[in-house]
């Protein structure tokens, strides 16, 4: 009962936060950590599982993030993602591990179990700042393709440096081979289950049997290399980017209306709540502090949180311009970014909860004694979860502003939508010339009327171009629409509340009415760039005519 009670306060904290966050315009996974942490000294201590991130919290994220990337966009920054998704994480372990022996006394492979630990950034709370701020596109994909891999990287040397730790001895080339084998057998694992799955739920043909085959397809893809030594990532990622380029001709239009609202979901709340348990594990660090031997694990905190931020920037610069500096074919396929590109990157080097339930899995005992410095990697990784998520990611707006990045992916994006909108004019088009065709075919005259004047009447909302300077006819349009959409609501609640519709009639007019609601609302969203809801869009109703009575 006390654990059910415990999941209903996660619930409702995170759909409170989640309200504050949006009122407020604050990244969501930062008010969830801050959240978590002040409630730790005053709940039950919360113990975090590793098992319950790595097995049942991480394969959805991975799996929606690989479904969600752009695989085009994904191929085209291979270079730089592998840079930072291998390259930086192995040089950041390596940079730690080496402050971790020469400053604290580690051995070499404890510190390559710390460096490994602390290596991999998060891209939960930068890519919901990167989203709500609009970057370019380019930095986007590099963002979340980077944290599609560099976990993989990060894993595979954490498990190499416990073994390390366990057997005493290390082979950089078993090392090399293994994480080669690791990477190609992932790769093909997670391209056979991607398929395997398409395929059965293209078979299946039956909404609630795709979804729930949608559901388990991460674990599918994570569970069995996770199981046999590897990491599961890369398959997990590997069969996610499968699914987003083969799902648009597989998967069908119901069941992929559906899997957005599911998905959605799934993804919010995961996300929520790896933030928040990450906050609650503060009150486990206390008692680190409480004695006479607290300068150590504080100055480890300190000290390795530095490292992995400046490493980063002695990463990304050199990873940016070297390879351009060399090659002359480089440098004229791809021009060198200006300084703010690199500077933004090695910006987003935040941690999370990945590296926090590795640190967590590392075992209590070694032989007949307890794990070196078992204690002293937990705090340091709790540090640099902390300092990296709360330092830079509460100035991360900020820096995009500043270094002009926002204002060059508003121009994208205004770009992007005149493109968009030129595709979406010749689709409808293309459906008034199969309108003419029909006509001509002897269809019933009322029938093409009608539907042509739709097309058309689509095709003018379409054209109109959203303009910031100038008043927004999509958005007042679709409110007046909404307005029309709850009228009917009532003169629907009316008949029923007088016993003129029986409940069945009832519920098949309100899903219509919702879908249509859901189209207006999805409409003007699409148009105008614009994350408009329905009390947003009654208010630009209201604006545009004060004389209407609202709803």
């Amino acid at each position: 009962m006390q654990s059910l009670a415990l999941g209903l306060t996660f619930v409702l904290l995170i759909a409170g936060l989640s309200v504050v966050a949006r009122r407020t315009q604050y990244p969501a996974p930062l008010i969830m950590l801050a959240a978590g942490f002040a409630a730790s000294f005053v709940v039950p201590t919360v113990t975090l599982d590793p098992d319950l991130v790595m097995l049942l919290l991480l394969p959805p994220l991975l799996y929606s993030s690989g479904v969600g990337m752009s695989w085009p966009g994904f191929k085209e920054n291979l270079r730089p993602i592998l840079l930072l998704a291998i390259g930086c994480v192995v040089f950041t372990a390596s940079a730690v591990a080496a402050v971790a022996h020469y400053a604290f006394g580690m051995s070499w492979p404890v510190g390559f179990v710390l460096g490994a630990i602390v290596s991999p950034p998060d891209a939960v709370a930068p890519m919901a700042i990167a989203r709500r701020l609009g970057l370019p596109h380019r930095i986007s994909v590099i963002i979340e393709g980077e944290s599609l891999v560099n976990d993989a990287t990060a894993l595979v040397i954490f498990g190499l440096a416990l073994g390390a730790v366990a057997t005493g001895t290390f082979s950089l080339s078993e090392a090399a081979l293994r994480f080669v084998a690791i990477g190609a057998g992932e790769l093909g694992f997670g391209y056979l289950i991607g398929w395997l799955t398409l395929w059965v739920r293209h078979k299946a043909a039956d909404r609630q049997t795709e979804l729930l085959l949608a559901l388990a397809t991460p674990f599918i893809a994570f569970w069995p290399p996770h199981h046999f030594g590897g990491s599961g990532v890369i398959a997990c990622v590997t069969c996610g980017l499968y699914v987003s380029w083969h799902g648009r001709t597989l998967i069908r239009p119901d069941t992929r209306l559906q899997g957005y609202f599911i998905w959605g979901l799934v993804v919010w709340v995961i996300e929520a709540l790896v933030f928040l348990l990450t906050g609650l594990q503060a009150v486990h660090f206390g008692p680190m502090l409480s004695g006479n031997g607290w300068p150590r694990p504080l100055l480890a905190g300190l000290l390795i949180s530095l490292t992995v931020i400046v490493i980063r920037f002695v990463w990304v610069f050199p990873g940016t311009y070297l390879p351009r500096w060399i090659s002359r074919a480089m440098r004229e396929r791809d021009p060198a970014p200006g300084w703010q590109v690199p500077f933004l990157l090695s910006w987003t080097g935040l941690r999370g909860v990945v590296s926090l339930a590795a640190a967590l899995s590392i075992p209590l005992s070694l032989g007949a004694g307890p794990f070196p410095d078992r204690d002293l990697i937990l705090f340091v990784t709790f540090c640099v979860i902390v300092s990296t998520l709360l330092g830079l990611g509460t100035t991360l707006p900020w820096m995009i502003e500043t270094l002009g990045l926002a204002r060059s992916g508003r121009a994208e994006r205004d770009k992007d939508k005149i493109d968009e909108q030129t595709a979406r004019i010749a689709g409808v088009d293309a459906a008034l010339a199969a309108i003419d065709r029909a006509e001509s075919a002897g269809l019933v005259p009322d029938a093409v009327r009608s539907l042509r004047k739709r097309l058309i009447d689509r095709r003018t909302n379409l054209a109109v171009t959203a303009d910031a300077s100038e008043a927004n006819p999509v958005a007042d349009t679709s409110a007046l629409e909404l307005v029309v959409v709850t009228a009917e609501r009532d003169a629907i609640a009316e008949a029923y509340l007088a016993k003129r519709l029986t409940d069945a009639a009832r519920r098949r007019i309100e899903r219509e009415l919702d879908l249509e609601q859901a189209r207006i609302e999805h409409f003007v969203d699409s148009a105008t760039d614009e994350d408009f809801d329905a009390l947003e869009l009654e208010t630009i109703a209201m604006t545009a005519h004060p004389d209407r009575e609202p709803v």
